[in-house]
Formats: C-alpha cells, structure tokens, sequence
C-alpha cells in the first residue's frame, strides 16, 4: 500500500505520532487523540475524562457531573469552526461511562489538515480545561493541565 499525502504531512508534523497502519497519536495533549486516515478523509477523536474520573478523594453529585457535561457538549459544537478546511463535519459529542469523546471528519488540502486536526485537538482541550468546576481537588489530567495553566499565566 502507498502512502497517502496527507499521511505524509502527518508523519513530518511534531504533534503527531504514527500509532499504526493510518493511525496518528497527538502527542500535544494528556487526552487520547487519535486521528484516523482513510483515502483522503480523516477521522478525529479524542477522549476526555469526565469530572468525576479527576475528582480526587471526593464524589461528584450527578447533577454537577451532568450540568457539567451538557455545558461541556454546548461549549465543543463550534469545534470545527477552529479549522481552515470547510469541508469538516460538525462535532459529535457522546458519554462513554468516565469519558466524553467528540468525533468528527474533515479532509481539505493535504498540507494543511495535520494543522486543522491539532486545531480542533488543541480547542478541546482548551475548552475542557475552562470548565473545570472549583472547588474540588483534582487529579491528573486535570492537575498538570491546571499547573501549566497557571504558568502560562504567571
């Protein structure tokens, strides 16, 4: 099988490692975001941990968790607009037990989709770090995302 060129522009962009045949790992961010080649479509998705899985030494009421989550889904549909390419679907946020996971496809110019999939990866993660609740005391991915947070700050 040859390689596709976007495979090729994802193998030389530093937020991406190969993980596979048409499998791409973003290295960039503590959350699994994987980016799948097909043809010339490629499918992201990244995972997110809920409220609760970084909550530490403490329960998440459900009302918090769910409130928090709808806000969550609200805050990420406009994910795709953070991309250069029109030609992306519009995100698909789901629930899967401790994780959040938004999906979606988009394809365009083969130098410059590896930058839109990072864009939406780095949107993501942006967004779900905005939405951590106060209050409680947090684990990791939480904890390391807040630090730098705050370096980048200070």
């Amino acid at each position: 099988m040859t390689q596709t060129s976007i495979e090729r522009e994802f193998d030389l962009h530093d937020g991406f490692e190969k993980d596979g045949k048409e499998t791409y790992v973003a290295t960039t961010t503590p959350f699994d975001g994987i980016v799948r080649v097909t043809d010339e479509t490629v499918s992201v998705t990244i995972r997110m941990p809920m409220l609760s899985a970084v909550v530490e030494d403490e329960s998440v009421a459900d009302v918090v968790e769910n409130g928090w989550f709808e806000t969550l889904e609200l805050r990420l549909e406009d994910a795709h607009t953070v991309a250069s390419t029109d030609d992306i679907t519009s995100p698909e946020i789901v629930r899967e037990g401790d994780e959040a996971v938004l999906s979606l496809e988009l394809s365009g110019y083969p130098d410059k989709v590896p930058n839109d999939a990072m864009a939406v990866v780095d949107y993501v993660e942006g967004t779900w770090v905005q939405g951590i609740v106060p209050g409680y005391e947090y684990g990791n991915p939480a904890a390391g995302l807040l630090s730098q947070a705050h370096q980048s700050y200070d």
